[in-house]
């Protein structure tokens, strides 16, 4: 909609009414008593308005050559204007809070609040009343003793400080940079530290003082202090299900939870070095984080009892419980062990032929054993038939030792030679 449209539209209802000027001069007085503001005192030390610049920093990425684009983010004190700027590689969660900590540690303390928009990267659900934060950026909040209080959606007035804040690193610091060429996000970010020192100690005309100065006499002394570690960044998963065999997935890597979870909804958390599962809050399990893809961190204590001891078996195992029958049916157990493409392929033939001791005495075993590995027949059910007919009495097979028989079909050596 337009002046001109309205002012057609009411000529048209009202052919001697006002014409064009006098008709903006009584919209604009009568426009001008809506859009009241309400001004915000900021007090010293209490909160830091942070968001990332609409606009950022091209750089080139030397191995592809390809033009790329570092987002800005922009950090700015409540009473003094103070104001921070870091380039990233994105504005994802990890550039995100890496911001936060490079922006306390530059102002030398911890604002009471930061109030920073409601971008998926911060809020995992949305509210004007009660949004709610991203487990990480709660962690972070903790760490530091800070608490966040996002701005309403769609409500710029409510961080009008880092607006403004924003609005002039891209004026001091891209405009200023815009004749540049830079090859990492590193470089930028050691370009970025003359102009933004420049702006912060330039006088500000309404004020007369610079943000450095009002940095130092208003904000620094009521600001929080550091800790005494840098924050250490955590991955969440929320909500994740726990999967039939009582693992759960994290980068394609697989850790296991008390099995009565399955089914059940639980949290991950995971830093450089550990993964820890949360379920309604409470840690129910730790582990070492793995590297790699496709690979297994289970614990014995989360597995049912029948899964223990299936996962005691071992071939060590296996053998120790044929010796104790005696050295034939060792010596069985390792030919089943060695031809199947995997031990554990063998465990049931081996366990199998152990429970035939129960029906038969040990010493029938050993001598069935004896039988198979002359005859070659490395099996449960070869072990079974020979115990089942009474062949394990009967006189070995003999090998034959001698030459092959002549035949015509038989080209002998000296068609290879």
């Amino acid at each position: 909609m337009t002046l001109a449209l309205l002012w057609q539209e009411y000529k048209a209802e009202h052919p001697d009414g006002y014409q064009y000027t006098q008709f903006c001069n009584s919209y604009r007085r009568w426009s001008g008593a809506l859009g009241v503001w309400m001004r915000q005192e900021h007090r010293g030390g209490e909160k830091m308005f942070v968001d990332f610049s609409g606009d950022g920093i091209p750089w080139i990425d030397p191995p592809t050559g390809e033009i790329l684009e570092a987002a800005l983010f922009v950090a700015v004190m409540g009473a003094s204007n103070r104001t921070y700027a870091e380039a990233c590689e994105n504005q994802k969660l990890r550039a995100w809070i890496e911001c936060h900590v490079h922006a306390f540690e530059y102002m030398r303390g911890v604002a009471r609040v930061v109030v920073p928009d409601q971008p998926r990267t911060s809020i995992t659900k949305a509210c004007r009343y009660d949004p709610e934060l991203n487990p990480a950026y709660r962690e972070l909040a903790q760490h530091y003793s800070t608490c966040i209080i996002p701005a309403r959606p769609r409500k710029p007035r409510d961080k009008a400080k880092v607006e403004v804040g924003v609005l002039l690193a891209q004026r001091w610091v891209i405009a200023a940079l815009r004749n540049r060429t830079f090859f990492s996000i590193k470089e930028i970010n050691e370009a970025i530290h003359e102009p933004l020192e420049r702006l912060n100690a330039r006088k500000m005309r309404r004020l007369g003082r610079s943000r450095n100065d009002l940095f130092q006499e208003i904000d620094m002394p009521l600001l929080g202090p550091l800790p005494e570690r840098r924050f250490e960044l955590s991955e969440w998963k929320v909500r994740i299900r726990v999967n039939l065999d009582y693992h759960v997935e994290f980068e394609r890597n697989y850790y296991s939870v008390p099995y009565q979870l399955v089914h059940e909804e639980v949290d991950l958390r995971a830093t450089a070095t550990v993964v820890e599962v949360f379920h309604r809050h409470k840690r129910i399990a730790s582990h070492p984080r793995l590297r790699g893809q496709y690979r297994y961190s289970t614990l014995s204590e989360h597995m049912p009892r029948a899964h223990q001891a299936h996962a005691e078996w071992t071939p060590s195992r296996m053998l120790n419980w044929a010796k104790e029958v005696g050295p034939a049916t060792s010596g069985l157990f390792e030919k089943i062990l060695a031809e199947r493409p995997h031990p554990e392929q063998g465990y049931r033939a081996c366990l199998g032929i152990l429970r035939l001791s129960k029906a038969h005495t040990k010493e029938r075993l050993e001598r069935a054993s004896k039988r198979a590995l002359a005859c070659r027949t490395h099996s449960y059910r070869s072990v079974e038939s020979i115990l089942k007919n009474k062949l394990e009495d009967q006189p070995l097979p003999e090998l034959s030792k001698g030459a092959l028989p002549l035949h015509e079909n038989i080209r002998g050596g000296s068609y290879y030679a």
